[in-house]
């Protein structure tokens, strides 16, 4: 019971840091608004966060890798096309066949959830609303608190493209690629640092790792990695790795999204090259040691989530509403 109220103190405490944050510099991403509101199904779906939040935390409670699947795949998502739910189409030449594509996952989740909102509102709710819910749903399940608003009336997008996936950065990017990357979307310095926190969970592949660690046959470790930290790499992802090889993007709190990241990064413990990238930019690295306060984090973290939230979404009369996430409708 203790730590239950423990984590409910810290919620309230992120939250009245966001609500000062969203009274002054916030103000301006308001006026931004793409046509998207909290509560957008209240008339129309209002059971919608009930059913998502159930679903989800009975899948997380059963699968606790999901946390980070589900983001990832909102921020895989959110890059391509804008928030339109592209990413869940299925065909021949679709973004999840795209190779920074296949290794996301977390669609059955977002199968389970569409299903069940069918039976209680039929050709209401987007797919591209169930996506960002899921995500916050996913995180927020080891709180049992929302870790941040997610605002709904996306529409869903009719055409996905393997080849759009090259806005996606790269793992192995530097600084300025990043930099690059999150501007071409109206993303600035601050949210490139805070939306990066998002490796506090989930996996990487060995392939984005090891060239980091080896060249050719031989072991070269990248000298901006801490020795100790780079043998564990080394332990997970032999030379050469299997393909289906993975390696946790925090080692020290896996399966807990909290502000580890960070601490991480200055200890040179980031998994990826573009995790260390943001450590050798002066500004970046001052967000970074400002975010190893957890209440700067998790506050930082939901102005930043609203944002990439808005990408290029589909609002109003704009894309459809599909009976099934994985295919457009046909009429």
């Amino acid at each position: 019971m203790g730590r239950e109220l423990g984590w409910r103190w810290r919620v309230a405490a992120w939250w009245a840091v966001v609500a000062v944050a969203v009274g002054g510099a916030g103000a301006g991403l308001l006026e931004s608004n793409p046509g998207l509101a909290y509560n957008f199904y209240q008339t129309t779906c209002p059971n919608v966060d009930s059913i998502v939040r159930s679903v989800t935390w009975a899948q997380v409670a059963a699968n606790p890798a999901l946390p980070g699947r589900l983001l990832r795949l909102h921020f895989h998502d959110c890059f391509v096309q804008g928030c339109d739910a592209s990413i869940l189409l299925d065909n021949a030449q679709s973004e999840k066949t795209a190779p920074p594509n296949l290794s996301v996952g977390g669609y059955e989740v977002i199968d389970a959830i569409k299903t069940q909102l069918e039976q209680a509102c039929p050709g209401v709710v987007s797919c591209a609303d169930i996506v960002a819910l899921a995500a916050r749903d996913a995180v927020s399940y080891q709180y049992k608190a929302s870790l941040w608003q997610v605002e709904t009336g996306r529409r869903d997008g009719p055409a996905s493209l393997a080849s759009n996936t090259g806005a996606l950065p790269s793992p192995f990017a530097g600084f300025n690629g990043l930099i690059q990357s999150f501007a071409a979307r109206g993303l600035n310095l601050t949210d490139l640092v805070v939306l990066s926190g998002a490796h506090t969970i989930g996996k990487a592949s060995c392939s984005s790792v090891t060239p980091r660690l080896y060249q050719g046959n031989s072991t070269n470790v990248d000298p901006l990695l801490d020795s100790a930290y780079a043998s564990r790499l080394m332990s997970s992802c032999p030379n050469p790795s299997p393909s289906s090889a993975t390696v946790d993007l925090d080692g020290s709190t896996p399966l807990s999204f909290d502000n580890n990241y960070y601490i991480n990064l200055q200890n040179k413990q980031g998994a990826l090259a573009s995790d260390t990238a943001l450590t050798q930019n002066a500004a970046a690295a001052q967000i970074v040691n400002d975010l190893t306060n957890p209440t700067k984090f998790y506050a930082a973290f939901s102005m930043s989530m609203k944002k990439m939230g808005r990408i290029d979404v589909l609002a109003g009369s704009k894309g459809q509403i599909r009976k099934q996430c994985r295919a457009v409708n046909t009429s």
